[in-house]
């Protein structure tokens, strides 16, 4: 699961067009920091605290919700309170409601980790969404429209862009990349910024949400504990939306087993399973492939070498009947099938290789032979479309006005991948917190944070089945971004929905086990 550390979401949403909800800016005393920079001051360069609020309305399931977007930057401060970088933010904050002290608020990162916020502001929980057609493919012309399912009926919205994405940045050469730029790093930097949006923005008695994305899972995992100790915020709620290995250690042979069932999956969707199995639907076959896996493949793959040739051979048959690969391919790769080889494999006969991060996808290749693709399908098909939309929304619906380089990927190298413990610390933040529950959501045909390894994720977070109770995962037929998928848009989003109002304690409930 190493391979996933870095996940450059290369991704696609689509450019703000005709559809943009009209807007005015807010005087600078309806904002906490100053909102219009000093005449003559130079666009390029960036304004650490400052930020600029529009006003809006969009319909959610039928509900008329009026709300506030701000878009800003709050300063990250070093040990003697000196601001050596800006971090920006957009901030949704439903208008009709007076008293916020029962109103959640989510907090919202992306991964990379030099990624921004973008993906699932503008896809997935946002106000406002890409135009793209039901399974989630690009459309001409680009644009923007409402979102029916935003969680923004019952949830205010903040989405945070860390330094050197989105307008983030450094305000400085002389300050050292090593105060932001590793797992430890962070999440240190990035939970006293938390603690500074909460206090200017009212929010300390709100029920508090993180959700990540990718690698922004392991980064709000690491949050949740963090949070609790050094900044005493206790959260109601971590959701995971494709996650990482979160710092879990699998090792080479845990590793190749738990693949199995994405492969299973992907193999079910392009129709490549044997007719007992394709006949099936997707969730009635794949408990039996996790079921081998669990049982027979990872003692098998372990056993390595030692494994007389019939057991071997019965391995590789059920191995090939459930990846939908050729059982000479399994048994010429030692019953191990890495990813790219599966991805070149699985439709080379059909001329078409398979995508990564999400594999319903088809590429094709300038040549059928080798074990790897050539290009990520899905890359090629969401690239486009992402960065136009992203800087027409910020610039002109919401009226942010700079000249800086909105960065949908920035540099963030040497990243510090050292003691990644964040699994870990979410399992310590959910023991200490009684409050404290977790949503897992995963795409099926996710190649690069599949599915069943986020489920064994779960399964090493909360070893003694202590806090079922609290734990719930969530599965849908797309990739890494489920959410461009129309169907699946509107499912997580109420699962999002139900798992934040089921988790707000009644009033004067102790949080006691």
């Amino acid at each position: 699961m190493k391979k996933i550390f870095l996940l450059w979401l290369g991704l696609a949403i689509l450019s703000a067009s005709g559809m943009a909800q009209k807007k005015e800016a807010s005087p600078a005393a309806a904002s906490p920091m100053p909102v219009n920079a000093p005449a003559g001051e130079p666009l390029r360069v960036l304004k650490p605290d400052y930020a600029v609020t529009t006003t809006h309305i969009v319909t959610i399931k039928g509900q008329r919700v009026p709300y506030k977007a701000t878009a800003g930057t709050i300063p990250v401060w070093d040990e003697e309170g000196k601001p050596i970088a800006g971090v920006f933010y957009t901030y949704f904050e439903r208008s009709d409601i007076n008293d916020r002290s029962s109103r959640p608020l989510v907090i919202s990162f992306n991964g990379g980790p030099g990624t921004s916020s973008v993906w699932m502001q503008i896809g997935y929980t946002g106000p406002r969404i890409l135009e793209i057609d039901d399974e989630g493919y690009p459309v001409q012309p680009y644009g923007l429209k409402d979102n029916p399912h935003s969680i923004l009926d019952v949830a205010d919205i903040v989405y945070v862009d860390p330094v050197n994405t989105g307008f983030s940045r450094p305000l400085n050469k002389e300050v050292p990349g090593s105060k932001f730029f590793g797992v430890a790093a962070d999440i240190k930097y990035l939970a006293e910024w938390i603690s500074t949006f909460v206090s200017r923005y009212k929010r300390w008695s709100s029920p508090k949400y993180l959700i990540g994305e990718s690698y922004g899972t392991t980064r709000v995992s690491g949050l949740a504990l963090e949070l609790q100790n050094a900044q005493w915020m206790y959260l109601n709620g971590v959701i995971l939306v494709s996650p990482t290995d979160l710092g879990i250690e699998r090792g080479t042979v845990m590793d190749a087993a738990l693949l199995l069932p994405y492969y299973s999956a992907t193999a079910w969707y392009h129709k490549m399973l044997p007719p007992d199995l394709q006949q099936k639907d997707l969730t009635a076959m794949l408990p039996e492939v996790e079921a081998f896996t669990v049982n027979e493949y990872l003692p098998a793959l372990t056993k390595g070498g030692s494994l007389e040739a019939s057991a071997r051979k019965d391995i590789a048959d059920k191995v090939a009947r459930y990846s939908g690969l050729p059982e000479k391919v399994v048994l010429n790769n030692n019953l191990d099938i890495n990813t790219n080889l599966f991805w070149k494999e699985l439709l080379r006969d059909k001329g078409f290789t398979v995508g990564r991060l999400d594999s319903r996808y088809r590429g094709i290749d300038k040549k059928d032979a080798g074990e790897r693709p050539d290009y990520n399908a899905e890359l090629t098909s969401w690239l486009h479309s992402f960065t136009p939309a992203i800087n027409m929304y910020v610039r002109d619906e919401l009226n942010y006005k700079t000249d800086l380089q909105y960065l949908m990927f920035g540099n963030v190298f040497p990243w510090d991948n050292k003691n990644n413990n964040t699994g870990e610390n979410l399992r310590q933040a959910m023991a200490q917190n009684p409050n404290l529950h977790l949503l897992v959501q995963s795409g099926y045909y996710d190649g690069a944070c599949d599915y069943f390894n986020a489920k064994y994720n779960l399964w090493q977070i909360d070893p003694a089945g202590k806090m079922k109770n609290r734990i719930s995962w969530e599965g849908y037929r797309s990739g890494h971004m489920m959410y461009l998928r129309k169907e699946d848009l509107a499912t997580s989003n109420q699962h999002l929905r139900e798992f934040i109002l089921k988790s707000i304690p009644q009033p004067g409930a102790g949080a006691m086990y």
